[in-house]
Parts: C-alpha cells; structure tokens; sequence
C-alpha cells in the first residue's frame, strides 16, 4: 500500500513539473510575438515574471517531493520518538497527538519560509510589486504562525477526538472540518481586518450609494463596503466579498479603487454580485465539502498495514498527517473538474454583471479586465495543458471576446491568461 501511495505522489509532481515546463516553453516562444493588451515592455516583462514563478514552483516542488520523501521514511517515527516524553502515565495522549502534528506543520512551515521570501523581496521586488517591508513581511508571517499553532491545535484536537470516540471516525471528521471551513468563509474579512490588513468605511458618498445600489438589485445585504490599505504590501488590484449572513463585505483594494474608473470599478462589482445572484459561493463550498468527503472516506479506510510499514501506530496523529501530506496531491487532481465548473461560473456573472451596468455594461467590464491585465503585468497567454490544471477563471481573452471584443492573436491555441484578481 506504501508504494501505491508513493506511485500516486511521484505521478502528482511528475504532472506538476510537466505542467510547468510546457508553460515556461510556451510563455518563451509565445514573448517574442505581437504583444497582446499590454505595452510590448510590460509584455516581456509580464511573460518573464511568469517564467520565473514556474520555475519557482518546479524547485519547490522538487523540495517538496524529497521532504515527502523523508516523512515517509522516517520523519513521522522521529516525531513520535521525540515529542513521547509529552506523555505521563497515558495520561498525555491528546497532547502527544496534538504536538506530532503541529510539530509536522511547523516544520513543513520552516521549509516553505525561504519561497515566501523569496517570491515577496526577489520576485515581486524585481517586477515591481513588493511594496512591504522586511518588517511587515515578519510581523504577517509571526502572525500567521501564531494562528496557525493556536487555531490548528484546536482543530487537530477536535479530529483526535472524534477519531478516538467513533468507529465511523471519518464521517463525523468530515462535517467537523467543513464547519470549519464555513467558519472561515464567515470570519476572514473580520480576522484579516484585526491582524493584517485595515478597513476603513468607504468615504466616497456617492460611491458607496452606487455600490448599494448594486446590492439593493441582486438582494445582497452587507455590513458595509470597506476599503483595504493592500497598497503597502502589494501593487496588485483585487477586490472580494467575504462572509456569511450578517457577517457579509464588501472589500475593495484601494490600488483598485485608484486605478479603475467609477463605471469599471462597479463593473468588477457587478460581477461579484453576479457570483452572489447565482448562489456560487454555495456552489464552491459544495465542491469543497464533496473533496473533502471523498479524501475522508479515503483515508479512513486505508488498511492498517500502511501504518506498519511506515513503521508508526495506526494512531489519530499518524491519520492526520497521511491526510496533509496527500492533501494537495487530491486538490491537483481534482482542480480540472473544479476549474470546469469555475470557469462556467465566471462567464455567468461577466453577464450578469454586464446586465448590472446597463447600456454600455459589457464595454466597462472588458475596460476593467485589461486595466487588470495591465496593472497586474499578467501575461495574457497561457498553454491549454496549464489552464485545464490550474485555472479557475476562463482565460482573459476569452471572456473579452464573450464580451464583445476579439484581440487578434498569432497563435489561436494559445487561450489566454485569467486575471490574476479573483473577479
């Protein structure tokens, strides 16, 4: 069974780095054609940040495959050797369970530090992004890991609970897990207001008239529009809505605000609330719930043979992290599907939202989607192998031309990078 699982995981970077390599030959021959919605500068410079994240990505996943490697071999039993003296008389078993897997996450979070640096102050500080600081960067990734180790030790002991009361551990872990997940979607716009980014009520009057304009027509009820400070970390634009309930806002990045006219701004927004109208964040969620059930079953149902030959206990800890580790290579596989179903949802509310604007709808939003292009130096051409794994919006080019305007391409096969705001 070992084997089988390290079959599964060789295929799963074997796909990812292939993925990649088309991508980075693709960009590469595609950079010295017509330049397509960008200035021919921004272009090459848009096509060469592309090369360098993939190739990024291909050494992480590389480092990725030999840690995996050693976590298999012996990296679990280690933990397990080393943390038992948590354990009194038996008395400590939670706890043992609890520290072997955040000792695992933390561990894997130490080895993934360089990457996060080096993407924020080399990558994004070469192509002009970056606008945090060495400190800032610090201060988010302290919080982060004090979260990570406040937040995910309840909820590692929320899972050895249940595995340790149920015979049918694996369902009741599900539905504690996607509570979770429900939990998140209803309190990030209010935990990322308290520990990174700071909202403030939008103080463009007739703006904000407009904006509830737009949410009185599709029937979302929000606690407010706010704008986020993103500009002293990133030049990025994005914009999102977050919440459930009473709990729903509406959060604008003030470069996007700066940057888009009133009629694009509220383009973008109308889209959003075209996701809302079509009820896609149930949707999303469902695909989440229906992943995360298949990866429970799976995995709670593996022989106890596994657990021998890895040489551990066929104990929560070890469930748990057999579950993290095999995590993304389930998520990659099922990105296709997902990313079918996305990519329908997203022509939906370019239409709804162009329907939201009125006369001229469709223009403001293909204005909104370049000016997104543009400022977020995207490439604007992608392999068809890398978008039918890793896109969840439909390629910009296509959208525009759902929208009414064709960009001439060189190459028809090449479909077109999604914007790379979550609109």
């Amino acid at each position: 069974m070992l084997m089988t699982m390290v079959v599964i995981y060789t295929l799963f970077v074997l796909v990812s780095i292939y993925t990649s390599v088309m991508q980075i030959g693709y960009v590469n021959m595609t950079k010295g054609g017509k330049a397509i919605l960008l200035a021919e500068n921004d272009f090459i410079k848009a096509a060469n940040y592309s090369i360098a994240k993939e190739r990024m990505s291909i050494t992480s996943m590389l480092i990725d495959y030999i840690v995996f490697f050693l976590w298999i071999s012996f990296g679990v039993k280690f933990l397990e050797q080393n943390i038992s003296f948590l354990v009194q008389d038996g008395e400590n078993t939670a706890l043992l369970n609890i520290a072997i897997v955040m000792g695992f996450l933390v561990i894997n979070s130490l080895i993934s530090l360089p990457f996060s640096y080096y993407e924020k102050f080399v990558l994004d500080e070469k192509f002009g992004f970056n606008k945090s600081t060495l400190a800032q960067w610090a201060k988010d990734t302290l919080i982060s890991f004090i979260m990570t180790l406040l937040f995910g030790s309840l909820v590692v002991w929320g899972i050895y609970a249940i595995i340790s009361s149920f015979t049918l551990w694996w369902v009741w872990s599900f539905a504690f897990i996607f509570a979770v997940v429900i939990l998140i979607n209803m309190f990030y716009p209010t935990f990322r207001a308290l520990f990174f980014d700071k909202l403030t009520p939008l103080k463009n009057e007739e703006l904000d008239a407009q904006i509830k304009d737009l949410m009185d027509r599709t029937g979302f009820v929000s606690s407010g529009v706010f704008v986020s400070d993103a500009s002293k970390r990133d030049a990025r634009l994005n914009a999102y809505f977050g919440g459930f309930g009473k709990t729903k806002r509406v959060v604008l990045f003030d470069t996007l605000i700066e940057k888009l006219t009133t009629k694009e701004l509220l383009a973008v927004l109308g889209h959003e609330l075209g996701h809302f109208a079509h009820g896609d964040i149930y949707k999303n969620i469902a695909l989440v719930g229906a992943m995360l059930f298949g990866m429970f079953a799976l995995f709670g149902n593996l022989p106890s043979s596994l657990y021998a030959e890895l040489q551990v206990e066929n104990a929560p800890y070890a469930i748990m992290i057999l579950i993290l580790l095999f995590m993304p290579v389930l998520g990659f596989f099922m990105m296709p599907i997902m990313g079918i179903i996305s990519r329908h949802n997203e022509y939906a509310a370019d239409k709804t939202g162009s329907e939201l604007g009125g006369a001229g709808g469709e223009i403001e939003l293909a204005n909104a989607l370049k000016k997104l292009v543009s400022e977020n130096k995207s490439f604007p051409l992608s392999h068809p192998l890398y978008i039918f794994f890793h896109y969840t919006h439909p390629p910009v080019l296509e959208r525009l031309k759902e929208l009414g305007v064709d960009i001439e391409t060189n190459d028809k096969s090449a479909l077109g990078a999604a914007c790379q705001a979550d609109i």
